[in-house]
């Protein structure tokens, strides 16, 4: 009898590795579908990047100039399925299918930011919409990581009945030296871009009851320049630390006294699953609809609308209090993931 079809050979792809959300997910996923015997290949302009220390082993690298090659790519290896990991990546996935056509392999892709953007104009969010609208012509079918955010994918690609919830999968510890730390500090956890608005948080940091409290910001972006312009005109200098990238959050959430995320928008933001999986208590802006999915209790967190600048400054006040108690500990989703995906990939293939 002969075995039904499997999706042996899957063929993902990136622009780099310069350690951004989407791009770690990616690369957990692919260390699990190796784990699980399949060939994977990272279709990857630039192999250079804080995430190289975290590719897995076995993964097949191939690096086109660009990544509007990608369908000459697909031309040679010939996987069974493309896995398009992050909405910033769905052109290359329509670019692809329009050049192979009919024998372009299944593609799947992962929202992994919300559909409608707190920083586009009128005009931006009207195009925006347009081409999520289109995505049902070239994806065979989108993986979105909580319930609330697959309802909005599905209604704004059309593509209900083609949509999966599958959670990113957890964040595992990584050996490695702690940076040096306060005793007690606010933390913020992610890349140093416009979407994060860190302004925000250091702007709070004068009016908080206690002015000696610091704050540590892990990642690393376009940033920087203007985030240290500002904590300078603010006389933060000594209060700030920008520690750059770190591969495994996870200690230095472990111990800080309240993790801030203040981005305009987010997909699902896995630092805010993270740092309660560590007992952390959590505070941020309405940025997604997963946010109140992830912090369903009052217990757990804070959620405050995006420029409610007196709002995040009350939310800290309360949770830096030296007597609050800290959330217990939830355990992250996403353990069996990977495995999810090959049971998507494998039907898509038999198709």
């Amino acid at each position: 009898m002969t075995e039904p079809p499997t999706a042996q050979h899957i063929l993902t792809y990136a622009e780099d590795l310069r350690g951004g959300g989407v791009e770690r997910a990616q690369l957990r996923l692919a260390r699990g579908w190796l784990a699980a015997g399949r060939l994977v290949t990272l279709a990857i302009e630039d192999i250079s990047g804080p995430l190289a220390a975290e590719l897995p082993e076995g993964l097949e690298i191939v690096t086109p100039s660009r990544l509007l090659a990608l369908p000459n790519v697909v031309r040679r290896l010939r996987p069974d399925i493309i896995f398009c990991p992050g909405n910033f990546y769905t052109g290359i996935a329509a670019w692809t299918r329009l050049r192979l056509g009919k024998t372009c392999p299944p593609i799947v892709a992962k929202m992994s930011n919300a559909p409608a953007r707190a920083d586009h104009t009128r005009l931006m969010h009207a195009a925006h919409q347009v081409w999520l609208a289109r995505h049902g012509s070239f994806l065979d079918h989108l993986v979105a990581m909580t319930p609330a955010t697959a309802d909005e994918a599905a209604l704004a690609t059309r593509m209900v009945g083609r949509t999966s919830v599958i959670p990113n999968p957890p964040a595992v510890p990584i050996p490695g030296t702690l940076p040096a730390l306060p005793p007690r500090y606010i933390l913020g956890v992610g890349r140093l871009e416009p979407q994060k608005r860190w302004d925000r948080l250091i702007a709070a940091l004068p009016l908080l009851a206690d002015r000696t409290l610091p704050l540590v910001i892990l990642g690393e972006g376009s940033e920087r320049g203007a985030i240290e312009a500002q904590i300078h005109a603010l006389g933060l200098g000594g209060r700030v630390l920008l520690l750059g990238h770190s591969s495994d959050p996870l200690p230095v959430m472990a111990r800080a006294a309240v993790l801030v995320l203040t981005s305009d928008y987010e997909g699902v933001p896995g630092v805010l699953r993270e740092a309660l999986s560590v007992g952390t208590p959590v505070i941020s802006t309405d940025s997604s609809a997963a946010v109140v999915e992830i912090v369903d209790r009052p217990e757990l967190g804070t959620v405050i609308a995006r420029d409610d600048a007196a709002a995040l400054v009350g939310a800290l006040d309360a949770w830096l209090e030296p007597t609050r108690q800290r959330p217990e500990t939830i355990p992250q989703p996403g353990t069996d993931s990977a495995n999810r995906y090959l049971a998507l990939f494998d039907q898509l293939v038999r198709r």
